[in-house]
């Protein structure tokens, strides 16, 4: 997936990240493809929560009908989470993958140094497509090596009682692992919740955790005030009451760090996304779709695309269609602070 919209510098600062937390992030509605492209949410990166982790994007792309025609575009620095939900997307890169995206497996895409890629739904007309996809920035030991491709349709799965199980997408969650490569400790994992059960799912104190909502609505005991991300930041604002928050499609709750397990509840049935991680080892400059460290990196890599040069090579069975980067601003980039 590629970016078509290009966030202002930040000017406020990132909650902290020093024990349990509470804080709501809804998701926005983000340009893809003009009028008639397609409608997107993203819930991170935000101006209250960078990231999670290593987790420095997520967008929600449907449930909708609709035409997917993403052309070739550029990543640095970064891997590629791509989750589908309902739908068929074809995936073709500069590695020589062209594989089809479909639910239960999982994509990914990580770039190094560099990487293009493209994204098509399958067929001519709109279908019926829903999908998750999440950026992971590469630490230095692995953000200037080679791009690959890799694909995993057999996921392991954790029992989390009572019909209730979270299917292991990337690094570990309890004593389960995902068999694909991640270069930082991290866990991304789908949580499969029947109606009218409680269960608790395993955490680390010392990592960050964050959960987003897919289907149904989830009910999250977080032992605390649930604070809005935004309204937090207005005069006058109260966080909401009570001890848990609500998790839908809509929002994305961070859960900071301290917490040994989590609680939820659903009396739906819902499936949701947890993601989290030791906290990342750098700040990041994120920009367009690049994950760098500095604003000349940046630079270096917008001119490598526009000037088409090897860097990213060609996507297989593509001509000369490629989406050209945005301008930079005519500010320097600056990096994303850590939460300490």
């Amino acid at each position: 997936m590629t970016r078509l919209d290009v966030s202002p510098p930040e000017t406020e600062g990132p909650v902290d990240c020093d024990g349990p937390r509470a804080l709501v992030v809804a998701a926005r509605e983000v340009p893809l493809g003009g009028v008639r492209g397609m409608e997107v949410h993203r819930t991170l990166p935000h101006r209250a929560l960078p990231m999670v982790g290593a987790w420095c994007f997520l967008d929600r792309f449907g449930p909708q009908d609709t035409l997917m025609r993403v052309e070739p575009h550029p990543h640095i620095g970064l891997q590629t989470v791509t989750w589908p939900i309902i739908g068929e997307v074809r995936h073709r890169d500069a590695v020589g993958s062209d594989v089809v995206v479909r639910p239960g497996a999982l994509n990914l895409m990580t770039s190094g140094a560099g990487i293009a890629h493209s994204e098509y739904s399958v067929g001519e007309g709109p279908i019926p497509l829903d999908a998750l996809q999440l950026w992971v920035a590469l630490p230095d030991s692995r953000r200037h090596g080679a791009p690959a491709f890799e694909r995993h349709e057999d996921l392991p799965v954790l029992d989390l009682g009572d019909g209730a199980d979270a299917v292991v997408v990337m690094g570990r969650l309890g004593d389960v692992a995902s068999p694909a490569t991640v270069h930082t400790p991290l866990v991304g994992a789908e949580l499969r919740l029947p109606a009218g059960v409680t269960v608790r799912v395993p955490l680390r104190p010392d990592w960050e955790y964050a959960v987003y909502g897919m289907t149904g609505t989830v009910e999250v005991v977080t032992g605390m005030d649930a604070v809005d991300a935004d309204a937090a930041r207005r005069p006058g604002s109260a966080p909401e009451a009570g001890p848990t928050a609500s998790v839908d499609h809509t929002r994305l709750l961070y859960l900071g760090k301290g917490r040994d397990h989590l609680e939820l509840r659903s009396d739906d049935g819902a499936r949701m996304f947890l993601v989290g991680g030791e906290p990342f080892e750098a700040d990041i400059v994120m920009w367009w779709n690049f994950v760098g460290r500095s604003h000349d990196e940046i630079v270096e890599a917008r001119e490598a695309w526009e000037g088409q040069t090897a860097r990213f090579g060609p996507v297989i069975d593509h001509g000369p269609e490629r989406i050209p980067a945005p301008p930079l601003p005519a500010v320097k980039l600056t990096p994303r602070r850590r939460r300490g």
